[in-house]
């Protein structure tokens, strides 16, 4: 059973309040509705060298409804001060063997996943049973001496729906696998079945790879069904786009 879930430790005064008073707080208005018996705490990179991975997990004792200005009342200017939050309350928060790593960098925010698999998972991309696709097709190419880039990150202008028009400003977008070529450039996307399902990371997808064939890059998208079972063709794709490009620089 998926009762695990999976939150996020915004800084490292939170993980102070965890780890000293033993209690986390999530918006009411965020709260999954799916039942949960224990909390798993990621860390961000904002966390510094303590950043991008799960440490630390805690079974909930006592749930109560808090406005924000309760737990937290020297920020009683805050914008949300007064908003409704839950607050999970700790016997004892459990240290993980091993940290589970956010090693290919990806969005987190609530999930569920099973204490056994937390127990055992060495990656985040395990807690949610997503295959490793970015490794597999990143290991295919080096295998076959095709020079590549993984989560490589470029600065482009974006536009975006806002206001019944169109808004455009400079954002920063992570390629899973970019590939050099003399004549051009590939930006190789591997879209997991369950990363990729929302509406809201599908606009997302659409936006980046807009940006991208702007700014002279070819996109190929690989689906997660495609690497797992066919992985020759998705290989011969890409090696057909470096050919065209005339060959990696």
């Amino acid at each position: 059973m998926k009762t695990v879930l999976v939150g996020v430790l915004k800084s490292r005064a939170d993980l102070t309040i965890l780890l000293k008073e033993k209690w986390y707080r999530i918006p009411l208005r965020f709260l999954p509705k799916r039942l949960f018996t224990h909390i798993a705490f990621y860390q961000p990179l904002s966390l510094g060298r303590k950043g991008k991975r799960i440490e630390y997990y805690a079974r909930v004792a006592k749930r109560e409804i808090k406005k924000r200005i309760e737990l937290l009342p020297r920020e009683s200017l805050h914008l949300r001060a007064y908003h409704d939050y839950l607050k999970c309350s700790f016997r004892k928060v459990e240290k993980l063997e091993r940290p589970i790593r956010n090693t290919i960098p990806r969005r987190v925010s609530f999930g569920f996943t099973d204490l056994k698999t937390l127990r055992s998972a060495k990656d985040i991309l395990e807690l949610y049973h997503v295959a490793p696709t970015e490794q597999i097709i990143e290991q295919e190419l080096q295998r076959r001496n095709i020079s590549v880039t993984s989560q490589y990150r470029l600065s482009l202008n974006s536009s975006f729906p806002k206001g019944g028009g169109e808004s455009s400003s400079r954002r920063i977008f992570r390629l899973d696998l970019a590939v050099f070529c003399k004549n051009g450039n590939l930006a190789i996307e591997c879209d997991n079945r369950k990363a990729h399902a929302s509406k809201r990371q599908k606009l997302w997808d659409t936006q980046k790879d807009t940006a991208l064939k702007r700014s002279g890059w070819r996109v190929i998208r690989l689906t997660e069904r495609d690497i797992l079972e066919d992985l020759d063709t998705c290989i011969s794709r890409i090696r057909t786009h470096i050919r065209s490009f005339g060959g990696t620089s």
